[in-house]
């Protein structure tokens, strides 16, 4: 932008490139090797690494476990969630998580319209729901899920 003000693409690159190379994907090789972990192709992990290109929303999970990154940072950060909304089902829906708040009502009531953004959320839902069922006291001797990627 001409204001000096980042790019949503520019501020995407400044989360995730420092995170991939704190994650190991540093050196030669290392945008081959995050395209091949992400399922992106290597001239887009170049685009977004650069910060010309936001990916498309079908990558963030995997973005999310190659770097340890919160995914709904990389929704925010990738335009597909606004903080409200992430905030408003942290926060103030808390009490509808547990009860009988079906996957598509919550997506409605966070304003998700987008195809490909309500089929992200699901697959978000389903992951968590997958860490869940996982003993929880194993995950303490694991390190938590960033220490397991």
């Amino acid at each position: 932008m001409t204001d000096g003000t980042p790019t949503r693409a520019q501020q995407f690159a400044a989360l995730v490139v420092p995170a991939a190379e704190r994650a190991g994907y540093n050196g030669h090789g290392a945008k081959a090797r995050f395209a091949r972990d992400t399922g992106m192709t290597e001239s887009s992990v170049t685009r977004m690494w650069q910060g010309n290109a936001v990916p498309d929303a079908r990558f963030y999970d995997a973005i999310s476990q190659a770097t340890g990154i919160d995914l709904g940072t990389l929704l925010v950060e990738g335009g597909v969630l606004s903080t409200e909304s992430l905030q408003s089902l942290s926060e103030t829906d808390r009490s509808q998580v547990g009860s009988a708040l079906t996957p598509e009502e919550a997506a409605d009531r966070l304003g998700i319209r987008d195809d490909v953004g309500r089929e992200l959320f699901y697959a978000t839902i389903e992951r968590l729901k997958r860490l869940e069922v996982d003993t929880p006291d194993d995950r303490s001797d694991r390190g938590g899920t960033a220490a397991q990627m």
